[in-house]
């Protein structure tokens, strides 16, 4: 069999970087951070905070998949995946789905992958392609 960890560090960071990235094109080209805004106002929070959604779904999943600043990038989508499930899900946490799977299991997959890759790092496959210091 053959094994690479590279490999899988770059299937992983890719992917993770790619479905996050989707969400912040939306939100980019769609309706904006408006409704975000509008949540974090209702806890307390300046609704300006609403515009780091943006480093969290546009800037931080480019540099996963381009392997640059992994390990920071990967934290930086995980804290934005745990304020989506605070504003968003804190009601379905303890939920199970219609099919029997956890209610967020796909906001668990983005946390749970980003602080993979955060523990992980870039590997050989990246822009840096040592997995050193910036990956």
């Amino acid at each position: 069999m053959i094994r690479s960890d590279d490999t899988g560090k770059f299937v992983l960071r890719v992917a993770l970087g790619a479905l996050i990235l989707l969400h912040g094109i939306a939100k980019l080209t769609g309706g904006g951070v408006g409704g975000i805004a509008n949540m974090l106002s209702s806890h307390g929070i300046p609704g300006a905070v609403a515009y780091l959604v943006y480093v969290g779904e546009i800037l931080a999943p480019v540099l996963l998949i381009a392997g640059i600043y992994t390990r920071t990038a990967a934290w930086v989508v995980a804290i934005n995946m745990v304020f989506a499930i605070w504003l968003v899900h804190t009601g379905q946490v303890w939920d199970l789905g219609k099919s029997g799977g956890w209610a967020l299991e796909l906001q668990g997959m983005y946390l749970f992958g980003a602080i993979a890759c955060a523990f992980l790092g870039a590997g050989r496959f990246s822009v840096g392609g040592t997995g050193g210091r910036y990956n």
